[in-house]
């Protein structure tokens, strides 16, 4: 006999069928009507809070998300975008500056040549610094 699959896990839902819909409906009209109108984002605190005050039903944050990941309802971080974006000077952008500044050479590049640099440069003189001393305790290089 194979083993037989008891649903799964957990308790039984808090909200019935109908709550559901509700809860769909609340979600749709927006966190505005609730009082969150400063960034029109619903998160799973909020949702909580109206699933308390609404239907009298408290879940954890995880049980809640749970439920929305089974109705079908995924999680949305917002692009985060400046109030004073301009889409005309970022295109503008874009096109002009920042292929110069891909290619090398742009603004605060030095203009090196890529690459080895050739046989006229040469390394700065070098003071001597004279004949290596044996070890300290006598021993001279391991490497014998």
């Amino acid at each position: 006999m194979a083993l037989l699959s008891k649903g799964p896990g957990g308790g039984p839902c808090k909200l019935t069928p109908a709550q559901m819909r509700e809860l769909e409906a609340v979600r749709e009209a927006g966190p505005a009507v609730w009082g969150w109108d400063e960034d029109q984002c619903w998160t799973l605190a909020r949702i909580a809070g109206v699933v308390r005050r609404r239907f009298k039903v408290s879940c954890t944050l995880a049980g809640l998300a749970l439920l929305l990941h089974r109705i079908g309802w995924s999680v949305q971080v917002p692009a985060r975008q400046a109030a004073e974006r301009n889409e005309e000077q970022i295109t503008a952008w874009k096109e002009a500056t920042w292929p110069v500044i891909k290619s090398g050479r742009g603004p605060g590049r030095l203009g090196l040549p890529r690459g080895r640099i050739g046989p006229g440069l040469k390394a700065a003189p070098r003071p001597h610094l004279g004949t290596a001393r044996p070890h300290s305790r006598g021993e001279g290089d391991r490497r014998q």
